[in-house]
């Protein structure tokens, strides 16, 4: 692990929240494993409703900023251990889909499929403006490139769904 400054040693509190508990330690694919554990949200029953989704988006999205900052003091720019951007992505790729289809009750099997995999693409992939805040040092565009890529990932996942069901 890359430690930049070994004097600054960041809250538990951030430690555990950024890595989103300590997913973010996991060697391989921290960054899947944490958009996994964001879909598992969508379990709790209320969760997709946009009074309850759009709060605990701004809420992780500020904590995930203030967590990030203090990770990115010991760690250096866009730590590993920091997930929690992936989580609050995978938040938003579903929002946006949900707004396109405030009809749906309850996400299905492939519904969470393509929104996931559609986030991960773009979560890899960067496109502009998500390139931009993710070559940022700041806890701002750790979060930001995220917030681009979820949505782009909703859009894609709409089209794609709604190509899909006209078949």
């Amino acid at each position: 692990k890359k430690v930049v400054n070994e004097d600054f040693h960041p809250d538990t509190f951030s430690k555990i929240f950024s890595s989103c508990f300590f997913i973010g330690y996991i060697s391989k694919a921290s960054g899947t494993f944490a958009s996994l554990f964001g879909i598992l949200f969508f379990l709790i029953p209320g969760f997709q409703n946009l009074n309850i989704l759009l709060p605990a988006i701004v809420i992780c999205f500020a904590a995930g900023v203030y967590t990030s900052g203090n990770m990115m003091k010991r760690f250096g720019d866009d730590p590993s251990e920091v997930v929690i951007d992936e989580v609050v992505g995978m938040w938003i790729t579903v929002m946006i889909f949900l707004l396109f289809n405030a009809d749906i009750m309850a996400l299905n099997f492939l519904q969470f499929s393509v929104l996931f995999f559609s986030f991960r693409f773009f979560d890899i992939v960067k496109i502009q403006p998500a390139k931009y805040f993710d070559k940022l040092d700041s806890a701002f565009g750790v979060m930001m490139d995220d917030v681009i890529a979820g949505i782009y990932a909703g859009v894609a996942a709409v089209f794609f769904l709604k190509l899909f069901n006209n078949f």
